[in-house]
């Protein structure tokens, strides 16, 4: 019901998710990442717990490989879990269970993991792990050329309803955190695209007022001097 890709930027050390579902807030659920140490994305018939544990054994110095073993391992139910990391060194794991449902496969690629369940068709998650590796830019528009050649590519089966993009950069809070929990009609991939383009300019600004507002730009808003 799902496909994610999990990345990091060798240039800026930003890690990400950036991932799409038919079922409603699929990155409230399965995106996960913290400056510094990783991204993780926990899918298929998913246990979130199983986010943040990786995370916890990246954080420990595992590699992606050990992080996903040791959350496989972890877990109760890992036949029906779909497992992506990406570590601190750029080495990227992935399992999938074999009660994963309809088609699933995955790929991975230089600093990055896709992979998906019910899928259109299996070259889904290699055409995410082209699409990132030969675009530009920064991490953000990487992570949705993914999402976007995902659906060119005919994405899920049946019809996606939410999508979302999270990425960390040097803070213990989220650089980005943009999500589209339910679209009945259109494509949240679209809307969540839309929404990273609108943020991007803003977001280092948003970190500054965090840090120093007194060194933060204008607002921009009627009353703002």
């Amino acid at each position: 019901m799902t496909f994610s890709i999990v990345a990091r930027c060798a240039n800026s050390g930003q890690f990400g998710v950036a991932i799409s579902s038919s079922s409603p807030a699929v990155a409230a659920r399965c995106a996960w990442a913290r400056a510094g140490v990783g991204a993780v994305s926990t899918q298929n018939i998913t246990n979130p717990a199983l986010g943040t544990f990786m995370l916890e054994k990246l954080a420990d110095g595992e590699s992606a490989a050990d992080a996903v073993s040791s959350a496989r391992h972890h877990d109760a139910f890992p036949q029906y879990r779909q497992l992506l990391a990406v570590d601190a060194n750029g080495r990227s794991a992935i399992h999938s269970g074999d009660k994963a449902l309809g088609i699933w496969t995955s790929a991975s690629g230089k600093d990055c993991a896709a992979g998906g369940n019910l899928l259109a068709h299996d070259g889904v998650p290699a055409a995410m792990v082209k699409a990132f590796e030969t675009s530009t830019g920064p991490l953000g528009d990487r992570l949705i050329a993914a999402l976007e050649a995902a659906v060119a590519e005919g994405g899920e089966a049946g019809p996606i309803h939410s999508a979302g993009l999270l990425i960390v950069d040097r803070e213990t809070w989220p650089y980005a955190e943009l999500r589209i929990d339910w679209l009945d009609d259109g494509c949240p991939v679209a809307a969540v695209a839309r929404a990273w383009e609108v943020y991007r300019p803003q977001a280092n600004d948003y970190v500054t007022r965090a840090l120093n507002p007194s060194k933060a730009p204008s607002y921009g808003v009627p009353g703002d001097e």
